[in-house]
């Protein structure tokens, strides 16, 4: 409490007094932004058996995302039918702007190719007599897409296989194109789950990964050989 102890003036008073006014005004303004929301969303068709909840397993936040609205993952997985929050990276905001963005038929999408060329998140490849003069992606102002751009700077640290792909590409090509190439393989995971309504398998990336150390072991082991080395593996005692 002495923390609380000081000099006020009738002006800081004055100035705190209007402050709280304006912030628990703002909040009410938020509270009844996120109710037209959720009205919103509960009128749009449920791909899901009306008794049938959301998934009990996977991340489950304690505390809830800042200006998340309440029962957000509910409702997204009511409308989408498949839980996007699965996904390394993806939070119920980023999921939720797709739905804003993109709404829950995903049908004009014929392929995840045609998904990833909406976003932006495919090379633009100029070819001039054969010759590849340049093959970055074309500048946007989608939302979605700045959304799963934003997802991929979640993943710097994650021990999943999309932060081993991050961290993999970052190193090979440096930040900005390490991002783009981790959103268009989200793009491409996402645009799976909606259109299969298949829940996020990690198993098939880990599968995944093992067939790259192994094709990377493989080809360690015949370098050595040609330099006239032998590898010898280790047991590596944790």
């Amino acid at each position: 409490m002495k923390s609380l102890v000081g000099d006020y003036r009738e002006e800081h008073l004055f100035t705190l007094r209007q402050s709280l006014k304006s912030y628990r005004h703002y909040q009410e303004l938020i509270q009844e932004v996120d109710l037209q929301v959720k009205q919103m969303m509960q009128r749009l068709p449920s791909k899901i058996p009306a008794e049938q909840g959301p998934p009990k397993g996977g991340k489950i936040r304690r505390t809830p995302w800042r200006n998340e609205p309440p029962q957000l993952r509910s409702d997204l997985y009511r409308a989408f039918g498949v839980d996007l929050t699965e996904v390394p990276g993806i939070n119920s905001l980023t999921a939720q702007m797709l739905l804003t963005e993109i709404g829950p038929d995903w049908s004009r999408f014929p392929t995840a190719a045609a998904f990833c060329s909406w976003l932006r998140l495919c090379p633009n490849p100029k070819i001039s007599g054969g010759q590849v003069l340049s093959s970055r992606t074309q500048p946007t102002k989608n939302r979605a897409a700045l959304a799963l751009r934003m997802a991929t700077q979640g993943l710097h640290r994650s021990d999943s296989f999309l932060g081993d792909y991050f961290r993999r590409m970052k190193a090979r090509m440096g930040a900005p194109k390490a991002i783009t190439a981790t959103a268009h393989k989200l793009a491409r995971i996402i645009y799976h789950m909606v259109t299969t309504q298949q829940e996020y398998d990690a198993s098939v990336f880990q599968q995944q990964e093992q067939r790259r150390r192994l094709q990377k072991s493989a080809r360690l082991l015949a370098q050595a050989r040609d330099l006239g080395f032998q590898l010898v593996p280790i047991n590596v005692v944790p």
